[in-house]
């Protein structure tokens, strides 16, 4: 076991951690610590506790000090030299007629390097850009094609749901997310319905995936031949997947049919190998139907 804090900085999601080395650091404390970046300005999510050594990156970086008034001070003016920088690239990437579209500015805590975030259809070139951009901030020069994802992790927004953007507020990394999943879930594959701000799949599909496929694993599927608690057989109609209910169509004494609900508990069948939940064709349609949208956002916005 070894001792450790977590820390988060600005524009990461993800918490790094590092060797509190002696300081009394407790959660919500602001921190200097050296990254693969340099010397950055973080803030202290999770407090001293002993972590496992296999789950920990090595070399375990000490903190160099816990931030003072100076640096606090130091970290605001580099969020104001950052909208600066933000409008003076502007004028830049028009000046150069590249099409690209700014996103962030972001300085290092030492200002050893100035950070701009863009997205592009394609690959841009740029060089003459970072040359001119050297000249006005006279220091290192970095622009970083991000992709649509990235963008709204950066901006932030609200989602359907009401609350903040997940990848804006703690998810670290993007999982992947498929079509698959949404029909796993029972949703209706209308991208408007499937998408998040960004015009992709919503990352939440992820989250709820595997809570679905235990669910789903008990139901019998759609079609199925069961046995209720009456000693009737029917055939499945539809399943409530949260609900676990099942709508069946009963063979009453006079061969009349009926559809009633039964607790999965109250039927009896014959587990079956469970069937691909979507084919290829529907797949690639609603792709072509994402695609189709996110090409008329890009129009709506010329």
């Amino acid at each position: 076991m070894i001792n450790v804090i977590g820390v988060r900085f600005r524009r990461a999601g993800k918490i790094y951690f590092f060797d509190p080395a002696g300081y009394d650091i407790v959660q919500g404390d602001k921190v200097i610590v050296e990254t693969a970046r340099g010397v950055e300005y973080g803030h202290v999510v999770l407090g001293p506790r002993d972590v496992e050594e296999d789950k920990i990156i090595q070399p375990l970086k000490p903190v160099i000090r816990a931030a003072t008034p100076e640096d606090d001070e130091i970290e605001s003016k580099n969020k104001i030299k950052e909208k600066e920088a933000f409008g003076i690239c502007l004028e830049k990437i028009k000046k150069h007629g590249l099409d690209m579209k700014l996103i962030d500015s972001e300085y290092t805590f030492d200002n050893n390097k100035v950070l701009f975030y863009f997205t592009a259809d394609g690959r841009i070139d740029f060089r003459e850009l970072v040359k001119d951009l050297a000249s006005v901030f006279k220091t290192r020069i970095e622009l970083r094609q991000i992709g649509v994802r990235d963008e709204t992790k950066i901006v932030g927004g609200i989602g359907i749901c009401g609350r903040p953007l997940c990848c804006h507020t703690h998810l670290a990394d993007f999982a992947p997310v498929s079509i698959k999943m949404a029909k796993e879930q029972n949703l209706s594959l209308n991208p408007t319905k499937i998408s998040g701000v960004c015009g992709r799949l919503m990352c939440c599909l992820k989250n709820e995936e595997e809570a679905y496929e235990e669910l789903n694993s008990k139901l019998p599927n759609p079609g199925d031949t069961v046995t209720t608690v009456d000693g009737l057989k029917g055939e499945v109609q539809s399943v409530s997947v949260l609900k676990q209910i099942v709508r069946v169509v009963v063979t009453l004494e006079n061969d009349e049919k009926e559809a009633r609900d039964y607790k999965v508990e109250e039927l009896r069948f014959k587990p079956k190998k469970r069937k691909e939940k979507i084919t290829m064709d529907e797949e690639l349609r609603a792709l072509e139907l994402l695609e189709q949208k996110e090409t008329k956002s890009k129009l709506d916005d010329e």
